[in-house]
């Protein structure tokens, strides 16, 4: 459902986003485009619990999501290791998800470098006539300062795989989900959206920034860092 990409605290060195397409996309109803400050969370029940502030942009189905490391909270990123990716300009970050390409961009601003990979088959796939939408009314609450209909939502795929979340719509914002919760392998996943926009994004926003380089993988990007301070040797000439 909502897609934690590559996990970040549980591998070590992935880099983490939300992916908003596939049913996902189907639970902002009529908001096709926006942006907004997003605050994700995630908390298991051995207490893996961790805190990712970024800025989202969304536009039919495509997504781009920044943050910086440094303002992740928990998850088991060592302080040494966020030091390091601070000092060869990988704590900077950029995610752009393209399901009409089929394709994922991971962007590196401060190193004018990313990669590009093929997104999993539940993001790539699926327009939004591949989902059903259930919706049960739960309550009112006000979330954000934002008046919102709480409501039990049920996406079915075209393949019968239902998606189970908690989403919370603003009613003075043409019922854009606010707050959206769910749980994921055991993982409960909790969005929050700030500062809202429904304008539409530039478009681009959705592509690799101008004048960066395309690398065949995160390895080759580390690489081409080390070699650059080693004065172009190569760390195993050393």
């Amino acid at each position: 459902m909502v897609t934690v990409s590559a996990q970040f605290s549980r591998q070590g060195g992935q880099t983490p986003g939300p992916g908003l397409s596939g049913s996902t996309a189907k639970l902002f109803g009529d908001n096709s485009t926006f942006s907004a400050n997003l605050e994700m969370q995630t908390s298991t029940d051995d207490g893996d619990n961790m805190t990712m502030p970024g800025k989202i942009f969304f536009d039919e189905g495509k997504s781009r999501f920044e943050m910086d490391t440094a303002e992740l909270k928990g998850g088991k990123m060592s302080p040494q290791t966020a030091a390091q990716m601070k000092s060869i300009g990988m704590d900077k970050v950029i995610m752009i998800s393209r399901p009409d390409k089929k394709v994922g961009y991971q962007v590196y601003p401060s190193m004018q470098a990313y990669v590009e990979n093929a997104l999993p088959d539940q993001e790539a796939s699926g327009s939004g006539n591949d989902f059903k939408i259930e919706v049960t009314e739960l309550g009112k609450e006000t979330i954000e300062g934002h008046p919102c209909i709480k409501n039990k939502t049920i996406v079915t795929d075209k393949e019968g795989t239902r998606h189970e979340s908690l989403v919370w719509n603003a009613t003075d914002l043409k019922k854009f989900p606010i707050k959206i919760e769910h749980v994921e392998d055991k993982t409960k996943v909790t969005m929050l959206f700030r500062e809202v926009s429904l304008s539409k994004p530039a478009a681009d926003l959705f592509e690799p920034p101008s004048g960066s380089t395309k690398y065949d993988s995160m390895q080759s990007i580390i690489q081409q860092v080390m070699m650059k301070r080693l004065g172009g040797r190569k760390p195993e000439d050393q």
